[in-house]
């Protein structure tokens, strides 16, 4: 009796947990790459232009590639969360402090402490516009997505005139400090700070309560200012936050790249990344939240990507068979779908504890 009531808990804990979808689809993607060419997940070493020793593979490409989506999705999950919207400006505002970045950068020599410095102010000046919309959400009570479609419309021409109507390049071995490869170390440098990341958020999120403050003024933020929380201060961190990752995934971007391509930088990301944080199986009307979802959606997203480079799909076909298997992904994960396999589990449950229930008598 014990082990068919374990049995049925861990169904009803696997049909309703939140993960359950993006990681089946994650190994469906991995079972699909296996049996079409086993070869696709084999991992090598070559020397690059600069005679390091690197890693190769389509995996180290899905790992590198998902970079920046990864960074943007974790500050996507936080203002969807807080806001129960999304920003639809974040490519705009990484444009920007691409901008930004480029020009500091063009202004010496460059060295490290030059990078860092121009990391920093591509920060501080992401923050500012990430905040102008912050203002008209928190504030003004404006839709998020109407209030950020202000910067969607006008962040790529003020990326273009922050470098005066140009499109400069920067040329060094240090930038691969971003975008390349560390000297000395196989493994890409965006994977690295990726990883970095990702554990600075998790630690924030762990040993603060920032992460239940957020998800409380998303959930009621009526109960949340009664308890206490402002939900103006709240919902402004969260952009603050989405201001650095903008930062880091625009800046990571240029390094990858050597310029500032004000139309191109990161075009259509904020749509991967909302998708990325609805894959993960969290709610686009805010409210609780788990970061883990987003990040393996943004690594679906991608390794579809390069899955169907691998298949040899023309790059103007590869949006239209991802919007396909996303919108599978996102009705499966849907809470329709959910409540109707939670009932199915339920019924299945049910009568296997009767069939129980009469053998025993």
């Amino acid at each position: 009796m014990s082990g068919t009531k374990k049995i049925t808990e861990k169904l009803k804990n696997l049909a309703s947990s939140q993960l359950i979808i993006p990681v089946i689809a994650l190994l469906i993607l991995v079972v699909f790459n296996l049996i079409r060419d086993p070869s696709f997940f084999s991992i090598g070493i070559k020397t690059n232009n600069l005679g390091n020793k690197v890693l190769t593979g389509n995996l180290i490409s899905i790992l590198n590639g998902a970079s920046e989506l990864v960074i943007l999705a974790i500050g996507m999950t936080l203002v969807t969360s807080a806001t129960k919207g999304q920003d639809i400006s974040i490519g705009a505002c990484a444009a920007i402090a691409g901008s930004v970045f480029v020009k500091i950068l063009r202004t010496n020599v460059i060295t490290v402490p030059l990078i860092a410095s121009g990391v920093l102010v591509a920060a501080l000046v992401a923050i500012i516009f990430c905040l102008f919309n912050g203002i008209l959400i928190a504030k003004f009570n404006i839709q998020p997505m109407i209030a950020s479609l202000i910067l969607y419309t006008a962040g790529r021409p003020i990326a273009y005139w922050i470098n005066g109507g140009a499109t400069p390049n920067v040329e060094s071995n240090l930038l691969g400090y971003l975008g390349g490869f560390i000297p000395g170390c196989p493994i890409p440098s965006p994977i690295l700070i990726v990883i970095a990341f990702v554990i600075l958020i998790c630690l924030l999120l762990k040993f603060t309560t920032l992460g239940l403050f957020i998800q409380s003024v998303g959930i009621n933020e009526r109960a949340s200012k009664l308890n206490g929380i402002n939900p103006l201060f709240m919902k402004m961190l969260v952009f603050v936050i989405l201001g650095a990752c903008v930062a880091i995934a625009g800046s990571m971007n240029v390094c990858r790249i050597g310029l500032i391509n004000h139309e191109k930088i990161l075009l259509d990301i904020e749509m991967d990344a909302i998708l990325a944080v609805a894959i993960g199986g969290n709610s686009l009307g805010g409210g609780k939240f788990k970061l883990s979802g987003s990040i393996i959606g943004a690594y679906i997203i991608q390794a579809l990507t390069t899955t169907l480079y691998a298949m040899k799909v023309s790059s103007t076909d590869i949006k239209a068979y991802k919007a396909i298997v996303i919108i599978i992904i996102v009705v499966a994960g849907s809470p329709v779908v959910k409540e109707f396999f939670a009932k199915l589990v339920k019924k299945i449950t049910a009568k296997k504890s009767k069939a129980v229930k009469v053998e025993a008598k």
